[in-house]
């Protein structure tokens, strides 16, 4: 036999078994997005998001161009390329005592004191005339401020790759909903995750940091496989978001610091890797479905899926 056709014998039995297709390796792997909200509303709420990434388990963040701290947070983010962004497309300020507005002149969308209303819909338990959706909004001045919102983020922090939506506000109607999903399509910018199925909270507002800890490792160990989403908002227990809060929502700080904890507890990342659970990003996901379908496309009969 010759030397060369021997050679390559010898590496062909040498060769090791082959790696399972990425499809079939897809159907036993467990995803899980981690997700923090609110970036750019105070200091502490961008303070803990770097935190909860740096330290913890987030993987995407969410900022609110509206909020009086974005500009904090456009730099932090500047200085954690790594770190995946979405617009959170705001069009309500909650808090009682801390406000914001549009960064466009809306008349239907603000107070009289020119702030957004507190809540999406009009709760009985808020005063009267505080509803997003009963103020019945202009909704070009909808698709203006929310166009501004997506075009300074882009300016400000380049990666933005998704949109959400804070408070669901911007998604709560049938019109909203076609609005912002007509911008999503304009800009390129994936709204929200469906394909993702929801992991659950942390125990609400009301539990301890210890409890929320508890019930993310318990939730980490049984996710079966596929991709999930968990969704919270890491802050601190500082006196700025100490004197946060509304009615129903007073204990601010010490729900939100709980949370912070919980993302960067060394259990709950323990449990992450002990049972092998990939964190990826909102833009890592939409990666791998473009991949896939891409991969789909090409193996169907003529290209057809």
């Amino acid at each position: 036999m010759h030397a060369n056709s021997l050679l390559l014998m010898c590496i062909c039995l040498a060769r090791p078994p082959e790696v399972r297709p990425a499809t079939q390796d897809r159907e036993s792997e467990i995803r899980l997005i981690v997700r923090g909200d609110d970036m750019g509303s105070s200091h502490a709420a961008n303070v803990a998001g770097i935190q909860a990434y740096r330290e913890g388990v987030v993987r995407t963040v969410e900022v609110m161009v509206p909020g009086p701290w974005f500009n904090e947070a456009a730099r932090l983010l500047a200085e954690q390329p790594q770190l995946d962004v979405g617009v959170h497309l705001t069009l309500t300020s909650e808090w009682d005592d801390f406000k914001w507005g549009p960064v466009t002149r809306a008349p239907s969308l603000v107070s009289g004191q020119g702030h957004f209303l507190p809540q999406t819909s009009q709760r009985q338990d808020f005063p009267p005339g505080t509803g997003f959706i009963e103020a019945h909004p202009d909704l070009k001045e909808v698709e203006r401020e929310l166009r501004t919102q997506i075009e300074i983020a882009r300016k400000a922090i380049p990666r933005i790759s998704h949109l959400t939506s804070h408070m669901g506000t911007a998604t709560a109607t049938p019109a909203l909903r076609e609005l912002t999903e007509r911008l999503s399509r304009e800009y390129r910018l994936p709204l929200e995750l469906e394909a993702a199925r929801p992991a659950g909270g942390l125990g609400g507002p009301d539990a301890s940091p210890q409890e929320k800890e508890a019930v993310l490792v318990r939730t980490i160990e049984n996710l079966g496989p596929g991709l999930w989403l968990l969704v919270d908002h890491p802050g601190l227990d500082t006196p700025e978001m100490q004197a946060l809060g509304h009615t129903g929502y007073r204990n601010v700080a010490g729900d939100r610091a709980g949370v912070t904890r919980a993302f960067c507890s060394p259990r709950v990342k323990q449990a992450v890797a002990s049972r092998g659970i990939r964190l990826i990003s909102y833009a890592q996901a939409f990666q791998e479905r473009l991949a896939a379908r891409s991969t789909s496309t090409q193996s169907s009969p003529s290209g057809l899926r």
